[in-house]
């Protein structure tokens, strides 16, 4: 493996190049909320490539809530799922997509999360609530 490959795994760069430029746009604090935006691409969609697998969709989803714990305990935590749920509300097909992610409640040891997704067009697609475990954070 090469030193760029290694150091870009390290970082979570690799990760979020690969879920379609997966990227925080914004922490509201008041809320304990993420925003963030990805790119829906075509490979990953089936039906000719008009609708997004709901593997992406739910990894969109734990991605938000993932890095809400994290901007919530000033980078201290992350969190490893013990459970999702996704409800499928929409088609979530090609183009710019959002996602919101939110601490619920945290505790010493574990975070109960909830993520709404948006799709292209701008209506809801995707809710999921999440149970996990709090783990430190790990210096790359």
């Amino acid at each position: 493996m090469d030193d760029d490959l290694e150091a870009r795994i390290r970082s979570g760069k690799a990760l979020h190049e690969s879920m379609g430029d997966f990227h925080v746009v914004a922490w509201e604090p008041e809320t304990r909320s993420v925003r963030a935006a990805f790119t829906v691409r075509r490979e990953y969609c089936h039906t000719n490539g008009t609708i997004a697998q709901g593997g992406f969709v739910t990894a969109w989803l734990d991605a938000a809530m993932a890095n809400a714990v994290r901007h919530d305990t000033d980078q201290a935590f992350g969190v490893v799922s013990l459970e999702i749920k996704v409800s499928f509300l929409e088609r979530v097909g090609p183009g710019q997509g959002t996602v919101r992610g939110r601490v619920v409640r945290r505790g010493k040891r574990v975070a109960f999360l909830e993520g709404e997704l948006f799709n292209a067009e701008g209506r809801l697609a995707a809710q999921a609530s999440s149970t996990g475990m709090l783990v430190p954070s790990v210096d790359s």
